[in-house]
């Protein structure tokens, strides 16, 4: 089931109030839990209940993986958990990408190999809840959460399959989330209304302008070698914006849904694109994805404590693997090589970490220098999207050369000339404002609160007919194929 969906419209206020009706009665936490499990798998199985099987063998093999632990056979039910459920996620995601590249490397040397790829098709969401899981088998191994008893089995399973964050994320952590379902929640109206301007906000992202953006990206990129260069940038920096406001957006759309059942998820996004280095973006990008790399893979391996070849080392390799997670195709493995070449030099001069706070915090508008280093990040980050965005490197690199190809300038993009894509860029421009004005808040529109009754209530409903104005077929997000 889509989250942008009308029948997720109605889906949504049926487990809202069934969760607080049962909330009243006696073993409220238990019957809780079984209200969100059940409601999480009809989400999850809504086009084919067979993925419900998928999800419930992750979800058991790691809770069984702490009980084992418990028990004293720490390693084997680590490493026993991380191979079934890595093996699971790698046939899924890159079954056939081995394949093919295993074909194409001995067609390199003048071998031809038959070999067939499987017709298998990736269970959307299957990266976040795979790592979700996980990630309490790695904590319970390290003693940072200690292992739910077969008493509470209901809400481990509710953790790991709790609906608005199974397709997209934020990816669950057992140290911050898992606790949330371990206790009977009594509703907040305070939370609930901030919920809902959270998702007010993530719908006006998706809806209005990822989508309406997606069809130029795919129409320039449909036949990207007849396209001017300045036709070609342009499309470079609308992904920019697709890619963000369409995952931003469904992270929005997730938290403040989980704020109707009181439940916090981690903040993934925080002004991103006004970041003033490579290092200050990654710190603000997809945050959940890059505190479990960082926490599971980047910290084992040394981390920064370590000489600087081994640091650097470190760093490739979550990048690599970062890379990896997104998909099956090399253009995500050279997008991480890309990013981890950025964040080298920042190494070498050990200023990885030297924009710790939010961009002028102190004044309405950045310095000229952070105003300069911004529009760099950003144009290092736009570049890199070409890969990311491209089917395959040899076309990622015939888009960048094109694009910077001088003697291919031609007249204005045609893009300008199209109404409903000069008025989607005005509403652009005018949701990073918001969003710059919001930036010292924890919640999107927080702001608001401060403005007068007519001024929120005409925002909040300017916001509501532009959702209801655009609103057409409903696109999947971009991260729900991770």
């Amino acid at each position: 089931m889509l989250i942008t969906s009308y029948t997720f419209l109605f889906f949504l206020p049926v487990v809202f109030a069934l969760y607080w009706t049962v909330g009243k009665l006696r073993d409220a936490l238990i019957i809780q839990n079984a209200v969100l499990i059940i409601s999480s798998y009809v989400f999850y199985g809504w086009v084919d209940p067979k993925l419900c099987l998928l999800i419930a063998f992750t979800t058991l093999t790691t809770f069984i993986s702490g009980v084992i632990i418990k028990m004293g056979y720490r390693k084997t039910a680590l490493w026993s958990a991380l191979l079934i459920n890595l093996l699971i996620l790698g046939y899924f995601k890159y079954c056939n990408f081995f394949i093919q590249s295993f074909v194409n490397l001995f067609s390199a040397v003048g071998f031809s190999l038959d070999a067939p790829t499987l017709n298998i098709i990736l269970p959307a969401g299957l990266s976040f809840y795979t790592f979700a899981a996980l990630s309490y088998t790695i904590d319970v191994y390290r003693g940072d959460t200690p292992p739910i008893p077969a008493s509470g089995i209901l809400s481990y399973f509710a953790y790991v399959s709790f609906f608005p964050q199974l397709l997209a994320g934020p990816i669950g952590r057992s140290t911050k989330s898992l606790p949330q379902f371990q206790v009977k929640q009594s509703f907040d109206y305070s939370t609930a209304v901030s919920g809902l301007r959270q998702m007010l906000w993530g719908f006006f992202k998706k809806i209005v302008i990822a989508d309406y953006f997606s069809d130029y990206v795919n129409q320039v990129w449909s036949c990207y070698s007849t396209q001017s260069s300045s036709t070609l940038l342009l499309a470079a920096i609308v992904f920019s914006f697709q890619i963000y406001f369409d995952f931003s957006g469904y992270s929005d759309i997730a938290i403040g849904t989980a704020k109707l059942f009181n439940i916090r998820l981690g903040k993934n996004f925080e002004l991103p694109y006004f970041s003033r280095d490579i290092a200050e973006f990654w710190r603000r990008w997809h945050i959940s994805l890059t505190s479990w790399f960082r926490d599971y893979i980047y910290i084992p391996l040394g981390g920064s404590r370590t000489t600087k070849i081994k640091h650097i080392r470190n760093t490739v390799v979550v990048f690599l693997v970062s890379g990896l997670w997104h998909g099956a195709n090399w253009t995500f493995v050279v997008w991480g090589l890309y990013h981890a070449i950025l964040f080298i030099p920042l190494l070498l001069t050990n200023k990885q970490k030297r924009f710790k706070g939010i961009i002028a915090e102190n004044s309405a508008l950045p310095s000229v220098g952070d105003l300069g280093r911004v529009l760099l990040t950003f144009a290092l980050v736009t570049l890199g999207w070409i890969i990311f965005r491209s089917e395959n490197i040899s076309q990622a690199c015939d888009y960048i050369v094109r694009m910077m190809d001088v003697e291919a300038v031609r007249a204005i993009p045609r893009f300008f000339l199209q109404p409903g894509l000069r008025v989607v860029s005005c509403l652009t421009v005018f949701s990073l404002c918001v969003e710059w004005i919001n930036r010292k808040n924890n919640t999107p529109l927080e702001f608001t609160t401060k403005l007068s009754w007519p001024l929120r209530y005409g925002l909040y409903l300017f916001l509501a007919f532009a959702i209801f104005w655009f609103y057409r077929d409903v696109n999947a997000f971009i991260y729900a194929q991770f």
